[in-house]
């Protein structure tokens, strides 16, 4: 390591010199002091770096309330006949949540208020966590009340779990009227502006713009899971396939054409066909 090799300083002042005398590593180490350390080998260099890391007073990144880790109290392998076989079908998140958490306590936020939102806090490895779980389509209410627990855990630097089985928002006239959109920006926009880390699980389903709010991809959780049995998609299967066929049937009719049932099935069956393949949790891991 030099400013000018060899070669340079002969032209320029006449000097004949090394390259170890001029730029050599021993001689930095010992004589011009430009250098901390000499070192053999590659070896040798990762152990002096290890020696002078241990000196180093490292902050902790981010502080959470610990307790000694339990295993729930309800057997985690119960899991297997809690989850339907049909995306379809409803549960009870709290049922998953009793299965997951250190001896299966979970203190619960708002229990009576927007009950298709499940907020509440509760201990993962010893970690305190706050979770929000879905118990069905969200409302202005459950909207609401996620958005002001996400705060409250932002507040108390408390890491965020978010357990996802969500088909969406609530929509239709009476839902706009009330201001379904107004109150699910609300959730979505404390949601990613959390500071507190963020953990996503998708337990079922994860449909449309219920897995923004619910912090889908888009939205850095630190780490998202999928469970086998989960399905990821702008919206459900046959939402989609009913949409397509309704679409259908309207460019028909302006065209002064009668439908014919079986195209409209065939379209049906295609639509279902391919969401079956693409939402699934093989597909969107291999694929995203």
């Amino acid at each position: 390591m030099f400013l000018g090799g060899p070669p340079l300083v002969k032209a320029a002042t006449g000097e004949e010199v090394s390259v170890d005398e001029l730029g050599g590593a021993r001689m930095h180490t010992s004589v011009s002091g430009t250098c901390d350390y000499f070192a053999s080998n590659e070896k040798e260099a990762i152990a002096i770096g290890r020696e002078i890391v241990t000196q180093w007073d490292q902050k902790p990144k981010f502080s959470v309330q610990r307790e000694t880790p339990e295993d729930p109290w309800y057997d985690p392998e119960e899991l297997y006949g809690i989850i339907p076989d049909d995306i379809r079908k409803p549960f009870d998140m709290r049922e998953v949540i009793a299965r997951l958490v250190d001896g299966s306590r979970f203190s619960e936020y708002q229990p009576g208020y927007g009950e298709t939102m499940i907020c509440g806090f509760a201990n993962i490895w010893g970690y305190k966590v706050g979770i929000l779980g879905n118990n069905g389509v969200l409302f202005n209410d459950s909207s609401l009340k996620a958005a002001h627990f996400m705060e409250l855990c932002n507040q108390n630097k408390t890491p965020l779990v978010f357990l996802q089985n969500i088909t969406g928002y609530m929509v239709g006239k009476d839902y706009e009227q009330r201001g379904i959109t107004k109150d699910g920006a609300k959730m979505i926009m404390v949601q990613a502006c959390s500071e507190v880390p963020k953990f996503t699980i998708m337990t079922n389903g994860s449909f449309g713009a219920g897995n923004y709010g619910m912090c889908g991809r888009a939205f850095d959780a630190r780490t998202l899971f999928s469970w086998p049995n989960s399905q990821i998609s702008v919206m459900g299967s046959d939402q989609a396939a009913n949409t397509l066929v309704t679409i259908k049937l309207a460019q028909l009719k302006r065209q002064g054409i009668e439908p014919d049932e079986k195209e409209l099935a065939e379209i049906r069956a295609d639509v279902l066909g391919n969401f079956e393949n693409q939402t699934s949790a093989y597909y969107t891991n291999r694929i995203f």
